[in-house]
């Protein structure tokens, strides 16, 4: 899995994995702290927030456009720098008054202007080193390990945020509303750890920043083929019809920082007690995972000593679960945010996987193509929220649920766990799939501008997760979540009638 990857996906993959966790940590407790420090309703959150991802993910086609121009390796550095900037900002408690408030969003279009430098061109960067012919078949695989790499700072995020607020508010005394800046400070400190990783391991991906002018793009196109007028327009127009399709994916997903959060908040139980407190512990998680990644090592190694480590990982993994489980007792607090945890973990958990079906496939040569994957994960997001419509049988409105009292029904947190579970299958054939389509697929001259379109969908449907908390509050939830499955459906049903115009260019 590892093995024949170009030195500098590993560099760059870390220093994405640093970026990302000050993000998620960010981000897990961005949608309470709209609520609770300035008094905002769900609609308005909701607005804020997709407001923010849209720009997030929209600026990159800006970010991408300057890389075009002036190199790819300068405008991360710069958007690591503008980013930092941003969550400085949000780290300072300034109260819940006007003044904070505008603060506020200056910092979020800070920290979206940087990310639109940062993460597109960071990603394009990983692409172009696989234009050298010996790494070519390597491209799906590597872009997989790329994603995971985000989530492994993505796992991690929710229980920095939650640990680092009960921390300052036990032994600062700071208040609920203050103890949210020192999530937003975690950011601030990924951030250096992440230039810091950039800059030290430049050497193995330098050749793919880019640089100054016409020469150095004419450079790298030359290591491609050219391609006439109506090859691009093809491959432009099938691009094009794929970032329409995941506009939808995205409204859906990115509900787990939103509808699926207020989901967990009020209706979804406030405890656990014994084996159920495993899977909210974070240790647990990584313990899972070293045994999944232990366990292919252990039948890929060649070597009996290769073998040997990785049962004894295996062997130290299921001694600390089995101790953690004779210590489950008691009962344990959930906080909502947690569950952003398990998207991340699903997604490291799960990639390895995922990667040895498609070579499986790949090897009889029935491995589907990326734009069929795409509509693959769309029809999978779509039976993730008919989890939650099953979930939502019997259950009161929202508003209903906030004026019940000691009436309020809340259901296992099994149904937010398995839905996530779904939501990151549909993730896996979906967003690494896509990133690498764009970069194989992309014209060599508008690989900058391509990349920023794949993100300006990315934002369009971020935009669309606000319809989430204008939904909240007066109807019925199973009508909540039978919005997304449709708007999933019929995005799916849609790719597949595209097919062969996709299929053409791959």
């Amino acid at each position: 899995m590892f093995e024949n990857q170009p030195k500098g996906l590993f560099a760059l993959a870390l220093a994405n994995t640093g970026e990302r966790f000050g993000y998620y940590t960010m981000l897990a407790v961005f949608a309470l702290f709209l609520r609770a420090n300035y008094g905002l309703d769900a609609g308005w959150a909701g607005e804020i927030y997709s407001d923010f991802l849209m720009l997030v993910y929209f600026l990159p086609i800006v970010g991408g456009w300057l890389a075009d121009k002036f190199g790819f390796g300068k405008m991360v550095t710069i958007g690591i720098l503008i980013m930092f900037a941003g969550y400085l900002l949000l780290s300072i408690p300034l109260g819940g008054d006007t003044f904070a408030l505008v603060v506020m969003l200056a910092a979020l279009v800070l920290i979206g202007f940087g990310t639109g430098l940062f993460k597109g061109n960071l990603q394009v960067m990983v692409g172009d080193l696989y234009n050298d012919p010996k790494y070519a078949n390597k491209r799906d695989a590597g872009f997989s390990l790329f994603y995971m790499a985000i989530n492994i700072g993505a796992l991690f995020a929710p229980t920095a945020a939650v640990r680092i607020m009960e921390w300052s508010q036990q032994n600062l005394g700071t208040s609920v509303n203050d103890s949210y800046h020192f999530a937003f400070a975690i950011a601030c400190a990924s951030l250096i750890l992440s230039i810091a990783i950039y800059y030290i391991f430049r050497g193995t991906f330098r050749h793919v920043e880019g640089g100054n002018g016409k020469a150095d793009k004419t450079q790298a196109a030359s290591n491609e083929p050219e391609l006439t007028k109506e090859e691009t327009a093809q491959r432009v127009v099938a691009l094009c019809l794929v970032f329409a399709v995941v506009i939808f994916f995205w409204m859906a997903f990115h509900q787990n920082g939103l509808s699926l959060t207020y989901f967990a908040d009020e209706f979804t139980a406030k405890s656990a007690t014994g084996a159920d407190t495993m899977p909210f512990d974070v240790i647990n998680l990584v313990m899972i995972i070293f045994i999944v990644y232990a366990g292919f090592s252990l039948f890929q190694s060649k070597t009996p000593k290769g073998k040997g480590i990785s049962a004894a990982i295996i062997l130290v993994a299921l001694g600390i679960l089995g101790y953690k489980y004779t210590q489950a007792t008691g009962e344990v607090a959930i906080s909502a945010p947690i569950f952003q945890q398990f998207n991340p973990f699903y997604v490291v958990a799960l990639t390895p996987v995922s990667m040895a079906i498609f070579s499986s496939l790949a090897s009889k040569g029935k491995e589907p193509t990326p734009p069929r994957k795409i509509a693959y994960g769309m029809l999978v997001a779509a039976s993730a929220f008919i989890v939650m419509m099953l979930a939502s049988q019997g259950l009161m409105t929202p508003n209903e649920q906030k004026a019940a009292g000691d009436a309020a029904t809340f259901v296992s947190p099994y149904w937010l766990i398995g839905t996530y579970l779904i939501l990151t299958f549909g993730e896996l054939l979906l967003s690494p799939m896509g990133i690498s389509f764009v970069s194989k697929v992309a014209p060599p001259k508008l690989k900058g501008l391509m990349m920023g379109g794949w993100f300006v969908s990315t934002a369009i449907g971020n935009k669309l997760v606000g319809v989430g908390g204008y939904l909240w509050g007066d109807i019925n939830l199973t009508v909540v979540w039978g919005v997304f499955i449709a708007v999933c459906v019929v995005a799916a049903l849609f790719m597949f009638a595209m097919m062969k115009r996709l299929e053409k260019v791959c």
